[in-house]
């Protein structure tokens, strides 16, 4: 069945109903809903397929090995809260930061420790810049906004050691086959770096956001306003907290043991499927998976860590489950956008967009055009696997017809990947930064997107400009 424009209902649904309630939630479930009942027009039926998204979301293995991963996660933060490990680390290092330019130093400093998936560094960066950012008065926004761009801007430009290297290159590999380039697509994919654009440019505006370090404003007002309307209900929790005895040991042993088990777990994984270096394995892994285990094992080892401290038994197991289900809104959220993409890909989605765009471009319009519709499909779609998986094979195959550089091309891809999972309200590093900085996730998407149309406007310039000149 062919349903041409009724494909970009659902999303058209779930970014006005966000932007009108300041709320992904409700236009999430309407606009799967539409979705389903576009796929099944009558009341039965339509909410039968609802619920059979949903059903296929959580039946999917990578997606319950995040789920898990978060809730772990978001339990493990929970111990290091209530043994006193986030409050002690966070004295240690609040002690040698004076002002906002440190805070978003150390955030990059983080970087070697965290590089291997956005997921992963967030929520281990997260708590800890938390707290910071409430001890020294900072705008959530502006500090959550570094820690996106550190995140998305930084991984998709890495060739090695990713979580999203071995996809990438699968996506090319897809792509290329039948054309027959005489190159890899690793090299495909290594060339393709210098032309993410989108990335170098957010990548150079958040070190100038960094370095530039104005009068600070006074956010007093602004952040008052932001606890009161996230407060959650954890009055109690919060004054129990703020007895709790400073120890930072009891941050930084389970960091560092999630950080070894996830290395060497991803090293033996990717050795197992056949890797023969290092950061071959790397790319080769389950990285979701190995994340996962890595966490369980930490939760583990550090569960025996604090107890052989003597900290209370029932406390570490009220604010492990306090901890998890604190990412909960995060988990529905990514749910239920899974659950509205598979929706998409029974609409026939991709195949609009790809019927609508047509094939008649000259070569040097060719990137710029692929990154303009990617990054507009990107914000609506919030993912950046989602919009590489939908226009890598229509870029490589417009760039053969046409004679436009593949590279270049496929740079464009990537490049406006990286701007729908930054700068989208449906995007898994907004609503996750936005969740553990208890901020509104579509008044922290609007701040995004408002410096992001910045980047993306001045990377367009330069696929047009890099057209030019091989042309």
């Amino acid at each position: 069945m062919e349903y041409t424009w009724l494909s970009i209902l659902p999303f058209l649904i779930v970014i006005s109903m966000a932007i009108w309630l300041k709320n992904i939630l409700p236009g999430l479930v309407v606009g799967l809903i539409a979705g389903s009942f576009i796929v099944k027009p009558t009341l039965i039926e339509g909410i039968y397929q609802t619920v059979s998204y949903i059903i296929g979301t959580l039946s999917d293995e990578t997606n319950m090995n995040i789920i898990a991963f978060l809730y772990l996660f978001g339990g493990l933060v929970g111990m290091m809260n209530i043994s006193g490990g986030i409050k002690g680390f966070s004295e240690w290092v609040g002690s040698r930061i004076e002002n906002e330019r440190g805070l978003l130093g150390l955030i990059w400093l983080t970087l070697p420790f965290t590089f291997m998936m956005p997921m992963f560094r967030i929520m281990m960066v997260g708590p800890v810049v938390k707290s910071l950012v409430k001890k020294m008065n900072l705008s959530k926004q502006k500090v959550g906004f570094t820690l996106d761009i550190s995140t998305e801007s930084v991984i998709v430009l890495l060739p090695v050691a990713t979580a999203f290297v071995g996809f990438m290159v699968s996506l090319v590999e897809g792509g290329i086959r039948p054309l027959h380039l005489g190159m890899s697509a690793y090299e495909i994919f290594l060339l393709s770096i210098l032309f993410n654009f989108f990335a170098i440019v957010m990548l150079v505006i958040g070190i100038i956001q960094t370095l530039w370090n104005p009068a600070k404003r006074n956010t007093k007002q602004q952040t008052n306003i932001e606890e009161k309307e996230h407060e959650f209900h954890r009055a109690g929790i919060k004054r129990e907290l703020e007895l709790v005895k400073a120890q930072p040991w009891n941050l930084i042993l389970p960091v560092f043991l999630l950080l070894g088990l996830s290395l060497s777990l991803l090293w033996k994984d990717g050795k197992n499927k056949g890797a023969e270096t290092v950061f071959d394995a790397f790319s080769m892994a389950d990285a979701t998976f190995v994340m996962l285990l890595a966490v369980f094992l930490s939760l583990v080892l550090s569960f025996i860590f604090y107890v052989t401290r003597r900290e209370k038994l029932d406390e570490l197991l009220y604010h492990f489950y306090d901890g998890g289900n604190q990412m909960m809104e995060a988990i529905s959220l990514l749910v239920l956008i899974w659950s509205l993409t598979l929706a998409a890909e029974d609409l026939g989605f991709s195949s609009f967009i790809s019927s609508s765009l047509g094939s008649f471009l000259p070569p040097s319009l060719t990137p710029a055009t692929i990154f303009l519709l990617g990054s507009v499909v990107g914000y609506f779609i919030g993912s950046s696997w989602g919009t590489w998986g939908l226009f890598m094979p229509l870029g490589i195959s417009l760039a053969a017809s046409t004679g436009a550089s593949i590279p270049l091309t496929v740079g464009a891809v990537f490049a406006s990947g990286a701007f729908g999972a930054l700068a989208s309200p449906l995007g898994d590093t907004t609503i996750t930064t936005a969740s553990i900085l208890d901020m509104h996730i579509v008044d922290y998407a609007r701040y995004k997107l408002k410096i992001s149309a910045i980047g993306a406007g001045i990377s367009l310039v330069c696929y047009l400009g890099a057209a030019l000149l091989l042309y």
